[in-house]
């Protein structure tokens, strides 16, 4: 089985480009329960834990395509994530509204290359997510290289997390999580020597967004998702630069499930910017950063 993206792009209202599938067809959940109800908490959200079945169906009763994935922190939390394979395989039998990305553990050295290999030639992934903080790893380090060198190979963009993480919040020691690999300008390196990779360097970057859009102002090869908090909430810096020199280098996520497309969007159509740039925000400029110029149109 390999994915075949089925999506007609110009049918879709939007493209949600951060979805979590926290949950295997094994029952399996992608992090242990001590850190999930952290971030539940964190989130005032409700604990809903859809499968990839479920978010498929979510999604096409909006008529919007979204990007699926886990995250391997197997190394850093001890833990076995759900599986990237699982995530593909579901997607292709939702290939008109899914797209897999994948998850190894930077950490795992060159085990986590050969399963980066596998995942694309074997299952069609177009993508990777990272989230360095519940990961354990600086991304700027250059151990990591050899990994971006194969992951620059494939063509494929790839999302880091950025910023704060309700991940272990409120947790004694943030559940040995640390907030600083999450640093938006460590990716800065990483966008400098790899100029062919796409890198999305997802959420608000709170506390660090003035670099955030130093990097994606000044890399042609990064875009910033809008993903893991309520336009309301965007720090107005950001905001203003959306709606202007960051026009195309900005995408719609939603977090989902922790933070659902429905409030997203509800809360996007009261923020104050001008009419040609919201559908680049909610699908355009993702078509560009995912590569989905070769999908149905």
């Amino acid at each position: 089985m390999v994915y075949q993206l089925g999506i007609d792009v110009d049918a879709v209202k939007a493209i949600d480009t951060h979805v979590h599938v926290e949950v295997g067809d094994d029952g399996h959940l992608s992090l242990p329960k001590p850190v999930r109800d952290a971030a539940v908490a964190y989130f005032k959200a409700e604990p809903a834990i859809p499968t990839i079945d479920d978010i498929a169906d979510h999604y096409r009763g909006l008529g919007i395509a979204a990007v699926v994935f886990t995250v391997d922190a197997s190394t850093a939390l001890g833990y076995p994530p759900n599986s990237s394979q699982d995530i593909a395989r579901g997607a292709e039998r939702h290939n008109d509204i899914l797209i897999p990305f994948g998850s190894v553990d930077p950490l795992q050295g060159p085990e986590a290359i050969e399963k980066a290999k596998r995942l694309v030639g074997d299952f069609g992934v177009r993508g990777f997510k990272f989230h360095p903080s519940v990961q354990g790893f600086d991304p700027s380090d250059n151990a990591h290289y050899p990994l971006y060198e194969t992951l620059a190979g494939f063509g494929l963009p790839l999302i880091f997390h950025t910023g704060q993480t309700g991940i272990g919040a409120g947790t004694r020691g943030g559940f040995g999580i640390k907030l600083g690999y999450s640093n938006p300008i460590l990716l800065d390196v990483v966008a400098a020597d790899f100029p062919s990779l796409t890198i999305i360097m997802a959420h608000p970057s709170v506390p660090w967004q003035d670099e955030a859009i130093a990097i994606a102002t000044h890399k042609a090869n990064v875009y910033i998702d809008l993903s893991g908090w309520s336009p309301k909430y965007f720090p107005p810096q950001l905001v203003r630069q959306a709606n202007s020199l960051l026009q195309d280098k900005v995408l719609f996520g939603s977090d989902y499930p922790l933070l659902t497309p429905q409030r997203w969007l509800a809360d996007f159509a009261n923020l104050d910017l001008k009419d040609h740039i919201r559908p680049k925000i909610l699908k355009g400029n993702a078509i560009q950063a995912l590569g989905l110029t070769g999908s149905k149109r």
